[in-house]
């Protein structure tokens, strides 16, 4: 198994999908319990949604779970969210909170899993950024997540459809986020919050410098924008998709239409 899947574009705008994987290795499969084996938390469906939005895209995509190692995750095993609940490098619980493993693994697996796994895929994505960036003068980085609508141990109540994270405005052009924000916020029937529970992930953190041409938004969608059913089974549901597949193409599509004016 390769375990970093990358499509090449030559336009400015690279996806990110470190959470559409669900292969595991049989050892680490072996080690799971019957509730990590569901893969619950999987952001189900997500490139299936993003295929074909936005020609001359570049998508990097980690094809393992995330309970082998989390790509978006501080590879030092820093927390993202200091005194909240989430779920580290290599989680224990799931997002409920109740454990996985039947054996967890060991400070040396979780390390080599961050050398075999972690660390490829943010060698690929890097390497997809840098080659953008040297094309077209910067890189426009979309970091593309789902989640359940309601998970009490992560967050009160239930989410907002569109949940955009630039941590607090960093991580790239004013001009970006807001374009990003008005689209979503002008979307019939949806909710959008931004810098809410979700600020972006570690990948939005590290690769957002705009100073040097890099800009990266994390998008988390609520899952029951695009699923039938947000419990086992996570559907695809293509009526919900339909509706939902012009607003994520505008807002695509507006980011590449606005690379040249990002331009150092």
């Amino acid at each position: 198994m390769t375990p970093v899947e990358v499509v090449r574009g030559d336009g400015p705008v690279v996806l990110g999908l470190p959470h559409t994987g669900t292969w595991l290795p049989d050892e680490v499969f072996a080690r799971l319990n019957a509730r990590g084996r569901a893969l619950s938390d999987t952001d189900w469906h997500i490139h299936r949604l993003y295929d074909g939005l936005l020609p001359g895209v570049t998508t990097v995509r980690a094809a393992f779970h995330r309970y082998v190692v989390d790509a978006n995750r501080d590879p030092s095993g820093a927390s993202l969210y200091p005194g909240q609940n989430t779920t580290g490098l290599v989680p224990l619980t799931d997002f409920d909170g109740a454990p996985i493993w039947v054996e967890p693994p060991t400070q040396a697996e979780m390390a080599d899993r961050r050398d075999r796994f972690h660390a490829p895929y943010h060698a690929a994505l890097r390497a997809e950024l840098d080659r953008v960036r040297a094309r077209h003068g910067m890189a426009i980085l979309y970091d593309c997540h789902s989640i359940r609508s309601r998970i009490p141990h992560l967050f009160d109540g239930r989410l907002p459809d569109f949940n955009i994270g630039t941590n607090e405005g960093t991580t790239c052009a004013p001009m970006l986020e807001a374009a990003v924000l008005d689209i979503c916020a002008g979307a019939a029937d949806y909710a959008t919050v931004l810098n809410g529970r979700f600020k972006g992930g570690w990948t939005t953190r590290h690769y957002g410098r705009p100073a040097d041409g890099f800009h990266a938004i994390q998008m988390e969608l609520a899952q029951r924008t695009h699923l039938t059913d947000e419990n086992a089974g996570w559907d695809y549901d293509a009526d919900k998709a339909a509706r939902l597949r012009p607003y994520l193409t505008q807002i695509l599509e507006t980011l590449a239409d606005l690379a040249p004016q990002l331009k150092g």
